[in-house]
């Protein structure tokens, strides 16, 4: 049971009324005017249905002459099973109400406090009302427009009524969600397409950028090559200069070997030519000597000649005076002359001797001289050798000291390209290969660093979105298994309640002497799956039932027969239908008011039904409510 009372005020021919309603059927009847279809339509309005805010305005609802009006409605809180529907509210009875105003405003009151639609639609929730399902509340010609709804549309409000909407609703979020992975599966498709084709690019150019750093490298390594090229020119330069200033040293040594040698020698042969000179000189004062000693001789025999010859010519006056006299005299003279010969002899022979001596040391003394002005020649040479090697020596040395300094520097230069490698090649060759290797990168000057980060950055992307496309893929196969599954599960429980419903209105068509079938069509699809009625009456074959093929009391005959098949499977417990017997025979109006009342005779649902009258439904259980229309005012003149 959902409404306990309905209060009306103006609402429409209503000036006030208050009509209870009870558990189970309530019959709304009375003459046409009075009044029956406007209290389902306060209800409507109460409820927030949206086919009574589409088919008139609301202000048109207000009784003539009054400015507003007002539905409220008493719904039943009372705990079911130890919980109330509404737990919000700790009270039995709770009030809902629409207030509508001929200014258009309209609002709705819960518990006398202004309330939106969605409040009041989350109230119906909790209850398990929903007022735009017309199997739920049906007004009249609504049979008629039941049977105009397409297949899919008669489905989807049976999912409704029956509370199976969460399985299509599953079927339909898993379908989105499919619907959203393809989407994104070709979105990622098509980035990876492009994604691939600009990785491609930077690929090749990535390519050119190893190219140009292994051509960096190589210069690297060529220009380190070279720096050690150089260091070891410079360290055979350095070697060369030591091993020339070696030389240098060992012939600056030889020569002032040789000097002191020849000094040594040059200092003897002057001791020897001192000594010689002495000799000579003293030869030659010995030469003097007897070069005196041979002119006194000379003299001296010259003199003993002259005498002698005196002596002689004197001998002939002497013999004359003195016989004596004469032999003495001429004796000694020439005794002295002998002497003096002999002597000269000897001083001649010594002179003679002393000539040789003096030949021999003169050509010992020019012998000696001659080696001594070579050995002077000689020291000379040796002299400018020693200067010229001290020279070579002091210029080796600053050279030595530049080479070292410059070696330095190189090597200083050298290790700032890496630490000392072997070198194979000449430094022409390896300069020749850098020239080379500089035009090679000259070609590629037009490649970036930033080469390297871009073609990174996509191929982190590519592979980034190559693990998505997998993803998707994978959630895509997941999806389809979880559509598939959940499709399943509709189709089975949709299967399962037509299956039901078919047999109840088979049941109660066959008692109506129709045949007929209730089944699901394009189960495969839940977008266009949909419910198929079929009837047939008078011995006919069931054919789909619509607004042409069948009249129009078969179609409210058949469309009543499959809510009352339907009604054990409705969730909501209120429900209401206005005038569904206006095409009816009798026979077929009462058969199915019958059948209503014997499938809710234990159900604890609320049905409200508006009919002409009241003689189809006189029986015990029945709320009959009796509307009537007094001097332009509908009133409620009897329930029992």
């Amino acid at each position: 049971m959902l409404i306990q009372e309905v209060i009306l005020e103006n609402f429409m021919s209503y000036e006030y009324a208050r009509v209870p309603f009870k558990p189970g059927v309530n019959v709304i009847c009375g003459p046409n005017g009075a009044g029956k279809s406007s209290l389902l339509l306060a209800i409507s309005v109460a409820l927030g249905q949206s086919y009574t805010e589409r088919s008139r305005k609301l202000s048109d609802l207000i009784r003539w002459g009054k400015d507003r009006a007002r539905v409220t409605l008493i719904l039943d809180n009372s705990k079911r099973g130890g919980r109330r529907p509404v737990p919000k509210y700790s009270k039995d009875r709770i009030f809902l109400t629409r207030v509508l105003r001929r200014d258009g405003k309209y609002w709705f009151e819960l518990e006398n406090r202004a309330a939106t639609k969605e409040d009041v639609e989350r109230l119906l929730g909790r209850f398990g009302v929903d007022p735009d399902n017309m199997l739920i509340i049906m007004h009249q010609s609504m049979v008629e427009q039941f049977t105009v709804l397409s297949s899919v549309e008669k489905l989807r409000m049976v999912e409704a009524a029956v509370g199976l909407e969460p399985f299509r609703e599953n079927v339909l979020e898993a379908q989105r969600k499919l619907t959203r992975i393809l989407s994104q599966e070709e979105s990622v498709s098509k980035l990876l397409e492009s994604a691939e084709q600009t990785l491609s690019y930077w690929r090749e150019q990535y390519e050119r950028y190893q190219e140009k750093k292994q051509l960096q490298t190589k210069r690297r390594f060529l220009e380190r090559e070279s720096a050690w090229a150089e260091v070891e020119r410079r360290e055979s330069t350095l070697k060369a200069l030591e091993a020339e200033r070696h030389r240098n040293e060992e012939n600056l040594s030889r020569v002032e070997a040789e000097i002191k040698t020849v000094k040594g020698d040059l200092e003897n042969l002057q001791s020897q030519q001192r000594t010689l000179r002495e000799a000579l000189k003293e030869a030659f004062s010995e030469r003097l000597s007897f070069e005196r000693e041979i002119a006194e001789n000379e003299a001296t025999l010259a003199l003993c000649e002259q005498l002698l010859t005196e002596a002689l010519l004197l001998e002939s006056t002497i013999q004359k005076n003195s016989g004596q006299f004469k032999l003495m005299r001429s004796e000694n003279l020439r005794a002295m002359l002998e002497n003096a010969r002999r002597h000269l002899s000897t001083v001649n022979s010594r002179l003679k001797e002393n000539q040789a001596r003096m030949q021999s040391l003169e050509e010992d003394a020019g012998k000696v001289a001659e080696e001594i002005l070579d050995n002077r020649v000689q020291l000379a040479l040796l002299q400018y050798r020693r200067e010229t090697a001290v020279t070579d020596l002091e210029r080796i040395d600053a050279a030595l000291k530049e080479a070292k300094a410059t070696l330095s520097e190189v090597i200083a230069k050298a290790e700032q390209t890496g630490t000392r490698i072997a070198v194979l090649k000449s430094t022409a060759e390896i300069q020749d290969e850098i020239r080379v290797t500089e035009g090679h990168l000259a070609a590629l000057a037009d490649v970036s660093e930033d080469i390297e980060r871009m073609y990174e950055s996509y191929s982190k992307l590519y592979l980034e979105l190559k693990e998505k496309a997998q993803l998707v893929a994978e959630n895509r196969e997941k999806t389809l298994e979880e559509v598939k599954v959940r499709m399943d599960a509709w189709r089975s429980v949709m299967q399962s309640l037509l299956d039901r419903v078919n047999l109840e209105y088979q049941k109660i068509l066959s008692q109506m002497l129709a045949t007929g079938e209730v089944r699901l069509a394009n189960g495969h699809d839940i977008e266009t799956a949909g419910l198929e009625i079929l009837v047939g009456f008078k011995g006919g074959k069931p054919v789909p039932l619509d607004s042409y093929t069948q009249s129009g009391g078969e179609r409210t005959t058949a469309t009543m027969s499959f809510l009352l098949a339907l009604q054990q499977h409705v969730r909501s417990p209120f429900r209401a239908v206005d005038e569904y017997d206006i095409h009816m025979d009798p026979r077929n109006r009462e058969m199915i008011a019958r059948m209503l009342l014997s499938l809710i005779k234990d159900a604890t649902a609320q049905y409200i039904v508006i009919t002409p009258s009241q003689i189809t439904f006189a029986q015990e259980n029945v709320n009959i409510i009796t509307v009537q229309n007094v001097e332009g005012k509908s009133v409620v003149r009897e329930v029992t």
